[in-house]
């Protein structure tokens, strides 16, 4: 295994993001594998959800396209090398960012009738008979009520687009296709699609990761748009629903501990005394914090992977004890007697997944590893 430093800059505070390239890449097979008909938009919007962009070109090069938000984003990926197609997954925000669209090689969702306004702008100023080299995915609104159009409108709005030259395809999002046992689903919304776009020439992109993973069996379309599946996490928030799917984690979030205290019955740890020991304990403090990245409002009892004897594969759940601080979290070691200064935790990855932790902590799989805090090294795994 050799590692690679995303940037030249190293800091010798032990905290540091694990970022294994060949996971990705497993995890974007098992997509194929899911719906092996499908083209694929690997979605790196949010920075690789806290990724970072470095390994994406090698690792995602058998994605069909990339999508993401940011047009600043899709020149890195540019200059990085990638060739393939680039979705703008909230399309364009000023008549200006059409050319730097076009300037990357850009294709982009369309939402809104300002954005329609700005691409036939663009189509009467070329004055060419040639079909428009930019490829816009309509977004309708079946029920998620964020973006796009209504669906009574969107056949008029189609014919705009389409007679002014563009190559236009068809797109939706799903509001409940990552509550597993939600009803309705998925159904009323694909109807409802269906049925706009019935006769209209196009291409379809409907299923994100929930969609993929549990209800690849009545939601075909010619592309896909997997994001937190790529990177080993749940949609739902909930590891159990996708142990089936045998993805593997991306990042693993590992720092060592600093410091060891041994609280008597009666003593506190941490601001504001929150955990208190009515027997004696030992206490493990750690090196990472909400400004690392780590919710601060994770609770006592919220787990952390703490290194065995013989390294992490022999390790074992502690659990916070105390307020997580800004640099710093207090883990109740008392089980582990062999726990000293320099011993490796995990916070989430390899040996504790980040569906786990977020769930303890109240929040998602997601929120979790966007917010990675910048000063926090990530280290690449070939």
């Amino acid at each position: 295994m050799s590692l690679k430093h995303e940037s030249e800059k190293t800091l010798s505070r032990p905290i540091h993001a694990l970022l294994n390239s060949d996971a990705l890449r497993h995890n974007l097979q098992r997509v194929r594998e899911i719906m092996p008909t499908s083209k694929i938009w690997a979605v790196v919007k949010a920075n690789a959800y806290g990724h970072g962009l470095v390994m994406v070109n090698s690792a995602l090069i058998q994605a069909d396209g990339l999508a993401l938000l940011d047009l600043a984003e899709a020149s890195i990926l540019r200059e990085q090398g990638w060739v393939k197609p680039i979705l703008l997954l909230e399309g364009l925000f000023s008549q200006e960012d059409v050319f730097t669209a076009i300037d990357l090689g850009c294709d982009c969702v369309v939402h809104h009738l300002d954005q329609v306004d700005w691409l036939e702008n663009l189509a009467e100023a070329k004055q060419s008979s040639k079909p428009m080299a930019m490829r816009v995915f309509m977004k309708m609104n079946t029920g998620m009520n964020r973006l796009g159009f209504e669906p009574e409108v969107y056949r008029e709005v189609f014919h705009r687009l389409h007679s002014a030259g563009y190559q236009v395809a068809h797109m939706t999002h799903f509001a409940n296709a990552d509550y597993v046992d939600k009803q309705p689903s998925v159904d009323i919304q694909l109807e409802v699609f269906s049925q706009a776009i019935e006769g209209l020439p196009g291409e379809t992109s409907l299923s994100n990761s929930a969609a993929i993973l549990w209800h690849h069996h009545i939601v075909q379309s010619d592309w896909i748009r997997p994001g937190i599946m790529l990177y080993g996490a749940s949609p739902s928030g909930k590891y159990e629903d996708i142990e089936h799917a045998k993805l593997k984690p991306v990042m693993s979030l590992r720092t060592q501990i600093i410091a060891i205290q041994h609280l008597e019955a009666g003593d506190a740890v941490g601001y504001g005394a929150r955990y208190q020991t009515d027997v004696p304990i030992r206490i493990a403090v750690i090196a990472c914090g909400y400004a690392d990245g780590y919710p601060r409002h994770a609770p006592d009892g919220t787990p952390v992977w703490v290194s065995g004897k013989q390294g992490l594969e022999s390790g074992q759940i502690c659990p916070i004890a105390g307020q997580v601080s800004m640099d710093m979290i207090t883990i109740d070691v008392t089980d582990m007697p062999h726990a000293d200064i320099g011993t490796v935790v995990e916070m989430w990855g390899d040996y504790l997944p980040v569906d786990r932790v977020a769930q303890a902590a109240g929040t998602i799989g997601y929120e979790l590893l966007c917010a990675v805090a910048p000063r926090v090294k990530r280290s690449i795994v070939d």
